[in-house]
């Protein structure tokens, strides 16, 4: 298999680990029991600013706010909308539980067949990463190398 062809079956694969990944996070965050503007709502509460997350979404600051306020009813953010320990139990949770749903599609590898997929993605996840802050709104880590 020529060089061409593996970079564009190794981007191929990201794109569908990505989805996947994605989906999952969806029905992780869905069964903790937000919907999605909730769930930028307590993620801006924790690390993301909401200049970075609410006008790249589309939610109206009425729409947030709302969210917002559910939220707190819920005594997930605080009255001055930090979010409390239940709060960033609940993305934790969320988060555990998308990484759990995001390993699947990597079980039937071997390792050295997830070795020279990670080989062949490092170079685009590293210039990716170069248009990204971290933390991000994709949850996307900091490149190590």
């Amino acid at each position: 298999m020529n060089a061409v062809w593996r970079w564009r079956s190794a981007c191929w694969s990201g794109t569908e680990l990505r989805e996947h990944r994605g989906d999952g996070h969806v029905a992780a965050l869905v069964a903790a029991g937000l919907d999605g503007c909730e769930a930028l709502v307590l993620r801006s509460a924790v690390d993301v600013p909401r200049a970075e997350l609410q006008p790249h979404r589309g939610w109206t600051d009425q729409e947030w706010d709302a969210a917002a306020q559910r939220l707190t009813d819920r005594g997930l953010l605080a009255p001055d909308g930090a979010a409390t320990e239940a709060g960033r139990e609940l993305l934790r949770t969320a988060e555990a539980a998308t990484d759990q749903a995001a390993e699947r599609p990597w079980r039937p590898l071997s390792p050295e067949q997830v070795a020279a997929l990670v080989h062949l993605l490092t170079p685009l996840t590293t210039a990716c990463a170069t248009a990204l802050r971290f933390p991000n709104p994709i949850g996307l880590p900091k490149p190590t190398r």
